[in-house]
């Protein structure tokens, strides 16, 4: 099993220490990603056990219960690899003060994995959630994902999500786990993302879709997520990470982009 760059106490100790003037991002593996801003620290879509049916490739960088500085946590949607209930429940426990944010259509089934609801804030297509921590102003706002299609039903609003975590005039884009859509950059150009972590893969958006939605939004950085953390069945022997290396260098060489090692931790450069 294929191990992170950084990883437990170590990695937790870099997050805590960890004061940066733009939002700093480590990868989780899979679609999991830290997000901080000075001293807020959310996580998204944090897994650190092993979904049912699925095998390792690269082990999990912490486990729920190392994590006690989360102030916010967010999951796109109720699949297990997004929606984590035993790596969540130690998080919660945790970080005792900590929210889960989900699709309201996710309620019930984060619930049945040991949330409690006063633990959750649900939400849905723009809706904004509010973060305040030491005269700090974080705010989330959630757009549509097609996984792969929009699935809307009036009881449950949109199953699956993705959000935009804004800090000042800084945007980070989650898209959590779909395919590209004809609406999807009219939802996300209002809010002038500075970085697009978007999933890439067969089950995702093609790497040309993905450089096609960070331009059409103006995103400054894109992020390739999703891939590698899990073997895949059947086995695959295609290489994503140097695939989307190859493809932005060769067509997209005025559009930046950063690939992640598992524990690995990047400041967003000022622009």
């Amino acid at each position: 099993m294929l191990a992170p760059v950084k990883s437990g106490s170590e990695l937790i100790r870099e997050i805590d220490q960890t004061l940066t003037a733009t939002p700093t991002l480590w990868w989780l593996g899979h679609s999991g990603f830290i997000v901080r801003f000075a001293n807020i620290t959310f996580y998204v879509d944090p897994c650190f056990s092993d979904p049912p049916g699925r095998t390792r490739r690269m082990a999990a960088p912490l486990t729920g219960e190392l994590v006690r500085n989360a102030d916010m946590i967010l999951s796109t949607h109720a699949h297990p690899g997004h929606l984590d209930g035993a790596t969540l429940a130690g998080m919660l426990a945790g970080s005792p003060r900590a929210k889960l944010v989900v699709p309201r259509s996710a309620q019930e089934e984060a619930h049945a994995a040991g949330i409690p609801y006063d633990r959750m804030t649900t939400t849905d297509n723009g809706l904004r959630i509010e973060y305040f921590k030491d005269n700090l102003y974080g705010r989330i706002y959630a757009v549509p994902s097609a996984h792969p299609q929009l699935d809307w039903t009036s009881a449950g609003g949109y199953p699956y999500l993705g959000y935009l975590i804004r800090f000042g005039r800084w945007t980070i884009y989650h898209a959590g786990d779909g395919v590209a859509y004809t609406d999807l950059a009219a939802h996300l150009r209002p809010f002038n993302v500075n970085v697009a972590l978007l999933p890439i893969g067969p089950n995702g958006f093609s790497v040309s879709e993905a450089a096609e939605l960070a331009e059409e939004i103006g995103a400054a950085w894109l992020v390739p997520m999703h891939y590698g953390t899990f073997l895949e069945s059947p086995p695959s022997t295609e290489d994503r990470e140097s695939d989307f290396v190859m493809h932005m260098l060769g067509h997209r060489p005025e559009q930046r982009f950063r690939v992640f090692r598992v524990g690995e931790r990047w400041t967003v450069p000022e622009e």
